[in-house]
């Protein structure tokens, strides 16, 4: 499966938006996937929630959703390896009060390159969606501008 991912990340570098979502149940093993992908191209992961956290929690809490889309970009060069953007723990980027729209966010970094992020919701019926309808931070796309992975429990047995 490693091996697989590996290869498309290479074959994504043509797409107009070079996003990879990786998706699967969880406790699946995708952050472990993410972990094999970063050593084997000698990147790194970012997670999103850890390193966007740090630099919103320094901004008053009305700054926020105003420098969330700048600061998520500044972290994001600083995580980049070269061409490419390894993301996981993304959760943050549904929080209600940053008022992004995190699919669309991801796709604006993928057309500068290729990103491979961890999805935190599930794939179902061609549509991805995070958490439950009803939920404050539900939301539900369609698959246009991105190229679902499915892990297999990558890592068990």
């Amino acid at each position: 499966m490693l091996t697989r991912l590996d290869r498309l990340v290479d074959e994504i570098a043509a797409l107009h938006s070079k996003l990879i979502l990786l998706v699967g149940r969880p406790g699946g093993g995708k952050t472990a996937l993410m972990a094999e992908l970063a050593n084997r191209r000698g990147a790194k992961v970012m997670n999103v929630g850890a390193a966007l956290g740090r630099r919103l929690a320094a901004l008053p809490q009305r700054q926020r959703a105003l420098q969330a889309n700048v600061a998520m970009r500044e972290v994001a060069d600083e995580y980049a390896s070269g061409d490419l953007l390894l993301l996981d723990n993304i959760e943050l980027l549904f929080d209600q009060s940053l008022k992004l729209d995190p699919l669309d966010l991801l796709k604006r970094h993928a057309h500068a390159r290729r990103v491979v992020a961890v999805w935190p919701g599930e794939l179902r019926d061609g549509r991805l969606s995070y958490a439950q309808m009803g939920h404050p931070e539900y939301q539900d796309y369609g698959l246009d501008g991105l190229v679902p992975f499915e892990s297999e429990s990558f890592g068990e047995g």
